[in-house]
């Protein structure tokens, strides 16, 4: 016997829990299937939101912001323990799982915890952690939103301490006074900037020669200056090639030759999805070797029924972007409408320190595609709101299109930065030009004010050229 819904949603990370609220919304019978009962996933549990709440708690421990403003040191560091550095993150956690458990049970969506794996395209088995029967439940639709886990190179031995991945370092029994991060991506340079902000001396060691690549080359190259401050030493074009533990330290050998000792490693070697439990066979869903499902523009698998949303269908695998896809997802499955512009534009906020909000074209990109453009920059310290938060080297730069002065791209690099890059993306999507930011009003002192001054600049620039 099996019990019949409309919609099964098979996991609860960000990407299950707005699918499985969408569909509800909507009127349809939902089950939202996950093997922990801590629903949120790994943007809850150990990614997203611990991530970004560590850089927090790094940043008022340190006294970095003190430093800045007053030139005193309020720092509480020398006498921060692992447990101080981590009660907030797991206070922050802790009110998340309750909150999404809250809204689950307000639309009236089942929970089953235990593992879900397809007996066919219609029938998913939930599997208790305790020795017990299955639990079949019978679907019209399904949404595959079971996410990713940290990959596991295997020249690296997790089993030695002081040997880490982005879900395991929440788990360090001590501040490590040395730390090696292996590769540069956006987990790497988050993790990277919060243990240097508590004074750890970090190596961030990176095959490739520039700071993610897909960020406008002015944005990553500011970025880079900012982490050298802070006293990150990046070690380009290079990768651990073997580690192993030499007393109290790791010992690192490197590609470049050298030999690199440190009290702890950070693995961030990118991410693999969470299918291998899955049966996607016996449901006609295929697989790439990492895992990666694919579907499309509508977010279904080559089988109509079931859809797939989030890390596991791989980039841009942002929480923001995940929730996007299960919301169009399920939207077409109870036949809601889905306008083009649900998945247009899609910002990406980097939680560096300082942080990174970028929405739509880069100069690179608008170079490649010939179109001919006019940049506008509001540095923070010519705003009265940068001064007052002590921001020196932020800014918002805009990118318009040369002829119409059309807004094609936002950048931001500084406080608030992930916040500041949404008034951009509104404008965007309305297809507005640029005097929009001229002729309106925005409060004193606010980071809102840099789109008044750098669109005021870019017409400065238009002139100066028209001239």
């Amino acid at each position: 016997m099996s019990i019949p819904y409309d919609v099964v949603v098979i996991g609860g990370g960000p990407a299950g829990i707005v699918g499985a609220a969408t569909a509800a919304g909507f009127g349809a019978k939902v089950a939202l299937v996950d093997k922990s009962p801590d629903l949120g996933g790994a943007g809850a549990n150990t990614g997203t939101v611990p991530s970004k709440t560590l850089r927090e708690t790094a940043l008022a421990l340190s006294g970095t912001r003190s430093r800045e403003l007053y030139g005193v040191d309020l720092s509480l560091r020398r006498a921060t323990t692992v447990s101080d550095f981590l009660r907030h993150e797991r206070r922050v956690k802790d009110g998340l799982n309750a909150s999404v458990l809250h809204r689950l049970s307000a639309v009236k969506a089942d929970v089953y915890v235990g593992t879900g794996s397809f007996v066919d395209a219609g029938t998913v088995a939930v599997h208790p952690r305790q020795e017990s029967e299955a639990v079949l439940l019978r679907a019209k639709y399904i949404l595959i939103a079971t996410g990713s886990s940290p990959f596991r190179p295997p020249s690296f031995p997790f089993e030695l301490p002081g040997v880490y991945d982005s879900d395991t370092i929440l788990d360090l029994h001590r501040m490590p006074e040395s730390l090696a991060v292996a590769g540069a991506g956006v987990i790497g340079s988050e993790y990277a900037c919060t243990f240097a902000a508590l004074g750890v001396q970090v190596h961030l060691i990176e095959g490739r020669e520039k700071l993610l690549p897909y960020l406008d080359s002015e944005i990553s190259q500011t970025l880079e200056k900012a982490m050298q401050r802070s006293g990150i030493r990046f070690l380009w074009k290079t990768r651990v090639v073997a580690c192993a533990r030499d007393g109290h330290q790791l010992s690192l050998d490197l590609s470049s030759g050298d030999q690199l000792k440190v009290d702890a490693i950070l693995v961030a070697a990118g991410r693999r999805s969470n299918v291998e439990k899955l049966n996607l066979a016996a449901a006609g869903v295929t697989a790439s070797d990492r895992g990666l499902v694919q579907v499309d523009d509508q977010f279904r698998t080559q089988v109509p029924n079931i859809y797939a949303a989030g890390d596991v269908i791989g980039f841009p695998a942002l929480a923001s972007t995940s929730m996007q896809q299960a919301r169009i997802a399920m939207r077409h499955a109870v036949g809601s409408t889905v306008t083009p512009d649900s998945f247009r534009l899609l910002p990406t906020g980097i939680y560096t320190i300082p942080e990174v909000g970028t929405i739509g074209e880069t100069e690179d990109s608008l170079k490649a595609k010939g179109v001919d453009y006019i940049v506008g920059r509001g540095a923070y310290q010519d705003n009265a709101r940068g001064r007052i938060i002590g921001d020196r080297h932020g800014f918002l730069k805009l990118l318009f299109r040369r002829e119409d002065m059309k807004l094609l791209g936002v950048h931001a690099i500084g406080e608030q930065a992930t916040d500041l890059v949404h008034i951009g993306m509104m404008a965007m999507l309305t297809d507005s030009a640029g005097t929009i930011f001229d002729e309106a009003c925005f409060n004193v002192p606010t980071l809102g004010e840099l789109y008044k001054l750098a669109t005021l600049d870019a017409l400065s620039t238009l002139r100066a050229y028209m001239l």
